[in-house]
């Protein structure tokens, strides 16, 4: 396949929001908080600043940096979203059994009584992201999309069970909602 002269993808930076390029670790400041990210990895692309958008380009790219053009541009507009309005995961609880009980402790949840077990299992938080428990609903929201649905993850895993049939137990947490928040 030829090789693209060049590959060009600008993410629009919206009003009240700094960004800034240092070589290729991208900072994003907003109303709710900064978030970085290294992108070192990316070899043959270059990320810049050019007025009110970031521009990610590679020159005489190969399929691979295309595709890494695109995802770069992608992780920068969701970095510009979570800084403007940030991101929700919605999980349900479903015990149908045994009553579970869910309480957050500093950077982890702690779920009891799952499936009558004597040992709570734990689910680990990342940095940034708050967890609220509302019944039977738990809330997961944050700006860095990637950690709050690697929490929203880690607490619907910490759940898993593969010994019984899901037919007859559907006892677990479950993600049902992701969402920007407005």
């Amino acid at each position: 396949m030829p090789r693209a002269l060049l590959v060009e993808r600008r993410v629009e930076i919206p009003q009240g929001v700094a960004v800034t390029v240092d070589g290729m670790k991208v900072t994003v400041k907003g109303p709710k908080g900064e978030i970085r990210k290294d992108f070192s990895h990316a070899k043959g692309v270059t990320i810049t600043v050019d007025g009110n958008y970031v521009v990610v380009s590679a020159s005489l790219a190969d399929s691979r940096q295309r595709a890494l053009v695109g995802t770069i541009a992608a992780h920068i507009k969701n970095m510009v979203v979570g800084v403007t309005k940030g991101f929700r995961y919605k999980l349900k609880v479903v015990s149908t059994h045994f009553p579970m009980t869910i309480k957050v402790e500093k950077s982890r949840v702690v779920i009891s009584n799952f499936l009558g077990e004597k040992a709570p299992r734990y689910a680990t938080v990342m940095p940034g992201v708050a967890v609220k428990v509302q019944g039977q609903d738990i809330i997961v929201e944050g700006i860095d999309v990637e950690a709050v649905g690697q929490t929203a993850a880690n607490i619907e895993r910490a759940t898993h069970i593969s010994e019984f049939d899901r037919r007859k137990f559907m006892d677990g947490i479950f993600i049902y909602a992701r969402e920007v928040i407005e």
